[in-house]
């Protein structure tokens, strides 16, 4: 008779040498994420641990709560990176930004450029409680306006959970998807794990983030994955390197 043990791979060990994270919240006191310096360093530092080095680090801009610009954001983000390199830490740190999808938005990307990931590549989010109205409208216009749609974290939005089709109908609307890495280990609960599984098992995924905030985020970095078949997420993992400086 044979046993067969359940997958026990951590999180961590999943990020290959030279990885890629497009996606956290790393500059301090511009959102939710790092609070101060040292909160970006030990983060950074924590991530570069994992195998990660280059980061493409993306704050919200979301009116009337984090009302950033992108002039804020890049004097952030060198400010920064002149800090890291006082501490040793020479490594390519770009600032993008992650959008939510409202009426200024729409604004923004008609009258501004927008900080992208790479090229056209724009990170955009939309709200936990319900999809913007003129959710497809909205991803027409940023296409015609030049740019590639980069959806963070489609399996947190659980408004969809219970209708697989309106993720094919954003594939179809021409949505690039990106996995946060901690719905794999049930960081955000069993839900949204089960839908980060059928996504990949549908191939639905292009690229991963880690989403970093905080230390708790980065402590789950050691939990096990709840996935059962790895393969797919090994391989839009390593989809990132696509994003390299």
């Amino acid at each position: 008779m044979f046993f067969f043990s359940k997958n026990k791979t951590t999180l961590k060990d999943l990020i290959p040498d030279n990885h890629i994270d497009i996606h956290s919240h790393l500059l301090p006191g511009i959102d939710d994420g790092a609070r101060t310096f040292d909160d970006s360093l030990r983060l950074t530092k924590a991530l570069q641990g994992f195998g990660i080095t280059e980061f493409i680090t993306t704050p919200h801009i979301i009116q009337h709560v984090w009302d950033n610009t992108h002039e804020q954001i890049i004097s952030n983000k060198n400010n920064t990176v002149a800090d890291l390199a006082k501490n040793n830490i020479h490594l390519p740190f770009k600032a993008a930004a992650e959008y939510l999808m409202d009426d200024q938005f729409v604004n923004l990307f008609q009258s501004h450029d927008l900080l992208t990931l790479k090229d056209n590549y724009v990170l955009v989010e939309m709200s936990y409680i319900n999809a913007p109205i003129q959710l497809y409208s909205i991803l027409f216009d940023l296409q015609v306006a030049g740019y590639i749609p980069v959806l963070a974290h489609p399996e947190r939005y659980l408004f969809y959970q219970n209708n697989f089709n309106e993720y094919k109908k954003l594939k179809r609307a021409g949505c690039l998807f990106q996995l946060n890495l901690l719905s794999t280990v049930g960081y955000y609960g069993a839900e949204i794990t089960k839908i980060t599984e059928e996504l990949l098992k549908n191939g639905m995924y292009n690229y991963v983030g880690s989403d970093v905030h905080h230390d708790n985020h980065i402590a789950s970095f050691d939990l096990k994955v709840k996935i059962k078949d790895t393969t797919p997420l090994k391989e839009i993992i390593a989809n990132n390197q696509f994003f390299k400086q």
